[in-house]
């Protein structure tokens, strides 16, 4: 068995310095298959969620959360794109995060998807600072999703996160390990930082 962490470290080789579970975040393929998360820390991690910003304080945010070995994790697996589902079936638990892109009175949510995105932030951050790691993955098939759970014409599919402990790398198809191993980049601050003067 290969586990990632010893063929190569994955903390971010950054340019200031960022709080441990920022600079240790990263997105695995290679996830335990027995790995169970503890409904306590699952919790934990939908908490962090919970509390991140929105406009309004509208939280516009929905969690389709399912732990691997149920229907709902089988319902979610099987809307995958073929290369997401093979590797993503070890994970613990797949989150299928959802935006209320509309209101109770029918109103549009401009910010919905971007504060969709922020709670997903904030569960990827808490769910690393619990010693976990998750994958954010955007190939799926929305509209079997909607059908799978019967979510409202309001509701819209965003991307899918999965959740677990770091795996054996040789069980990923050989495309996916050489991913899995290289080396992390990421553009320079000066790259996309526009400074006003």
């Amino acid at each position: 068995m290969t586990l990632v962490t010893d063929l190569t470290s994955r903390k971010a080789d950054t340019a200031a310095p960022l709080i441990d579970p920022l600079a240790d975040r990263w997105s695995p393929r290679a996830f335990d298959p027995a790995a169970v998360i503890e409904t306590e820390t699952l919790r934990t991690i939908l908490e962090a969620a919970r509390w991140a910003p929105s406009a309004n304080n509208s939280q516009p945010w929905r969690f389709i959360v399912a732990r691997r070995g149920t229907a709902a994790f089988t319902k979610l697996h099987d809307a995958m794109a073929g290369f997401n589902q093979a590797w993503a079936d070890s994970a613990a638990v797949l989150i299928a995060n959802v935006a209320e892109t509309v209101d109770a009175e029918g109103r549009e949510r401009p910010w919905a998807r971007y504060d969709l995105g922020q709670a997903v932030a904030h569960l990827t951050v808490q769910a690393q600072h619990e010693g976990l790691h998750t994958h954010q993955m955007g190939g799926f098939d929305a509209k079997a999703i909607h059908q799978a759970f019967g979510l409202d014409d309001a509701l819209e599919v965003v991307s899918i996160t999965t959740i677990g402990a770091l795996g054996d790398v040789d069980r990923l198809p050989e495309v996916l390990r050489e991913r899995e191993v290289a080396p992390r980049q990421r553009k320079t601050l000066d790259e996309f930082v526009t400074v006003g003067e």
